[in-house]
């Protein structure tokens, strides 16, 4: 998982080779995202998360001050990996439909893949203090944030006509939440269709609720 430290340097740390931190933050949040999907973030220790990164307790809490920030670590780090691909596809997407389509894949497809890590976001956020709560939150509304960029430029083109800014929105959020009900929904929706059955009618859905008339 990829990490921007910029999104994490309110977390205390003794060390004063940002570089350095990084790194090591990185390897913590590898390790312990593990750790919390199998144990639970309450039952998994900083001990455990120490021993699984191969650092003594004391050199733990040299990059992380709580337990807590090791989880929003965690948190931040699964963020940054769904907005680095989805802004990769955004990138290669072209334009028009086509784009919103190629956009709506990749997401669900990181979706599919990282089922158990964005499971772990929305079971254990409320274990976050307010700050890293409020954190988590502005992180996944600049994930949807993109949404509404492609969608935006789509609409510029003239090929989704009837959108306007609060329906852009809206159809942003839709897209967002759709992704996350494959990983909510997976016990019901794995044994009926494929992720590729889920794509394309959640995508078809999307682009006919984007092509509708508005009314007001």
């Amino acid at each position: 998982m990829m990490q921007d430290l910029n999104r994490t340097n309110d977390i205390p740390t003794q060390i004063k080779n940002p570089e350095l931190v990084e790194r090591r933050r990185r390897q913590i949040a590898q390790a312990a995202v593990k750790l919390f999907i199998k144990n639970g973030f309450h039952k998994t220790t900083t001990r455990q998360i120490a021993q699984a990164t191969g650092f003594s307790i004391g050199s733990l809490y040299e990059y992380v001050a709580s337990k807590e920030d090791i989880l929003y670590l965690v948190c931040d780090s699964i963020h940054t990996d769904v907005e680095r691909l989805v802004t990769d596809t955004m990138e290669k997407a072209g334009s028009g439909r086509d784009a919103l389509a190629k956009v709506i894949r990749e997401y669900f497809l990181v979706c599919d893949r990282m089922s158990d890590f964005i499971l772990l976001i929305y079971q254990e956020t409320r274990s976050l203090p307010p700050q890293w709560q409020k954190r988590v939150l502005e992180n996944e509304l600049r994930i949807t944030g993109l949404f509404v960029e492609v969608l935006a430029r789509i609409v510029e083109t003239g090929d989704l006509p009837n959108l306007n800014e609060h329906s852009i929105e809206l159809a942003a959020h839709n897209i967002s939440v759709l992704g996350h009900m494959w990983t909510f929904r997976r016990w019901f929706f794995g044994r009926h269709y494929t992720i590729d059955d889920y794509i394309r009618m959640q995508t078809d859905y999307i682009l006919s609720m984007c092509s509708r008339k508005n009314s007001g």
